[in-house]
């Protein structure tokens, strides 16, 4: 059989990684059956399923798994194996148990490409997905970035995938507010993309984690994208679309994470807007939670009794502990020229006496006053 690399199930992978695209259910589903070394020798031989085979291409007869990992380290990288510590074991068991399922989308990954000191174990334990559109509004960017730095301040840890818009805002946000951040990425770990995000991908991967299936040096292809989602929807407890239109990425990643049984959060946003059309469907036709503000968010992701959002109402007004007749009296009292007892019950339609008894009551509480037999509203 033709040796991969070194032999070592490090160097299989990362030969796999290059070989066959990412989220095969048969690749999968055979290195879980026959482990990394074996499967990639069998390929790289030209041998194995002839579905496997089809998927390798061309690629099946070059093997670059060490300079691979060598060019991962020059740039600070490390190709992350579902044996490491840090393999975030209880999201691939749920994407392996969708796939099971019939979820075609969900494949774990046999492998990832990490780039930062974040642990990904622990980063994962407590993290939300951010995503929407590319070409986001300034509404759109303020609350992603609002709620980012609300759930970096309560270290949950901002998933997203390093693009321009919403994802740019989320993830500025996290670092700004001093919490964890993942960017999940099309291409290979060594290349920032979109370049317009050169320094905001460079501080993502000293304070937090990039993360990739693509080996170095990987091109960001469109059809990546879409895979890639699957791990942004996964990585997330639950995943908040903040903008997006009827048809987008952002959609697609929600789609995921409702595969995976996840959490799916929409930001409502104008109906004259097309960047919000996608999340007014999210609303109507896929029991996405509308969310507005961290709390909502936390509210949404929480176990039973945790993280529960504060009941929301308008700012109290004057009268509105009392019961209905009292309340309905102190309307009929004017609030600048002092009336008559008589002319406030015609007003209030009461009985006089009630009037009495009840303009007395309200005076002690400090909401009329009484001048010269006449009465009117208390200032302030």
């Amino acid at each position: 059989m033709t040796r991969v690399g070194d032999g070592s199930p490090a160097a299989a992978l990362a030969w796999l990684s290059r070989t066959v695209e990412p989220g095969n259910r048969d690749l999968w589903a055979y290195v879980g059956s026959l482990g990394a070394v074996e499967v990639a020798e069998q390929l790289h031989a030209g041998d194995g399923p002839r579905r496997l085979q089809n998927a390798a291409g061309e690629r099946w007869s070059e093997d670059r798994s060490l300079h691979d990992l060598e060019a991962a380290a020059r740039c600070g990288a490390r190709l992350l194996t579902p044996d490491d510590d840090e393999w975030p074991r209880d999201i691939t068991d749920l994407m392996g148990a969708a796939a099971s399922a019939g979820a075609q989308q969900c494949v774990p990954p046999i492998a990832l490409w990490v780039r930062g000191p974040m642990s990904l174990a622990r980063g994962l334990a407590r993290a939300v997905a951010i995503v929407g559109a590319r070409a986001a509004t300034g509404y759109g960017e303020y609350v992603a970035g609002d709620l980012a730095l609300g759930l970096a301040e309560r270290q949950v840890t901002v998933v997203s995938g390093g693009a321009n818009g919403i994802d740019g805002a989320a993830h500025r946000s996290a670092l700004g507010g001093g919490g964890g951040t993942v960017a999940v990425l099309g291409c290979g770990i060594d290349r920032f993309y979109p370049r317009s995000n050169d320094l905001l991908l460079a501080q993502i991967a000293q304070h937090g984690a990039l993360v990739s299936e693509w080996p170095p040096g990987a091109a960001a292809m469109r059809n990546r994208f879409l895979v890639r989602n699957r791990l942004i929807a996964a990585f997330g407890l639950g995943t908040v679309v903040v903008e997006a239109a009827l048809r987008s990425g952002a959609r697609s990643t929600a789609g995921r994470a409702r595969d995976l049984g996840r959490v799916v959060m929409t930001v409502p946003g104008p109906v004259t807007s097309a960047t919000s059309a996608g999340c007014l469907q999210m609303l109507r036709d896929e029991g996405a939670v509308p969310v507005g503000s961290t709390a909502h968010v936390l509210e949404a992701i929480a176990l039973p009794g945790i993280d529960l959002a504060p009941d929301e109402r308008g700012a109290d007004r004057p009268g509105d502990e009392l019961d209905q007749g009292l309340g309905a009296l102190l309307d009929a009292v004017p609030a600048r020229r002092p009336a008559p007892a008589e002319a406030i019950a015609r007003t209030s339609a009461l009985a006089a006496p009630e009037v009495l008894r009840g303009l007395t009551v309200l005076e002690l509480m400090g909401y009329v006053q009484q001048l010269d037999g006449r009465w009117r509203r208390a200032p302030g």
